[in-house]
């Protein structure tokens, strides 16, 4: 070592380094373990009525999402008629914000991994319907 480098920067490398073939290896171990999970036929879609009560459930969780994002929604705008404070009307307003958000993402969802699914070729997109309505 020199008299300017700093005494850490060697382990500084050494972890580097160290990372780099923990991450290495976890991806090729990923590589050959995920292979053969790949090429097997899906047991889900082998199933007789499994698809459907999949795809059922989901429709209906998004149903529930969307009541209670009116629900919520109804409820922080009752709400906010009657505060006076503005720190208690903001934390309504964010609050109003992460339902919709929430529910954004709850709707998205499911057509996301259904188009995802089939231009990847994962074998669930293909037997099962995740578009809620």
């Amino acid at each position: 070592m020199s008299a300017s480098s700093p005494p850490w920067s060697s382990d500084r490398v050494s972890v580097r380094a160290a990372w780099r073939r923990v991450v290495g290896s976890c991806l090729l171990v990923a590589i050959v373990a995920v292979e053969p999970v790949a090429a097997q036929e899906s047991a889900v879609c082998d199933v007789e009525r499994l698809p459907g009560m999949i795809s059922g459930f989901f429709q209906l969780t998004t149903a529930i999402g969307l009541i209670g994002l009116v629900v919520v929604w109804q409820a922080d705008s009752l709400i906010e008629l009657f505060t006076v404070r503005r720190e208690q009307r903001e934390g309504i307003k964010r609050h109003k914000r992460t339902a919709l958000r929430s529910t954004v993402i709850l709707i998205v969802l499911g057509p996301l991994y259904t188009v995802a699914g089939s231009v990847m070729n994962l074998p669930l997109a293909e037997c099962v319907d995740l578009t809620p309505w």
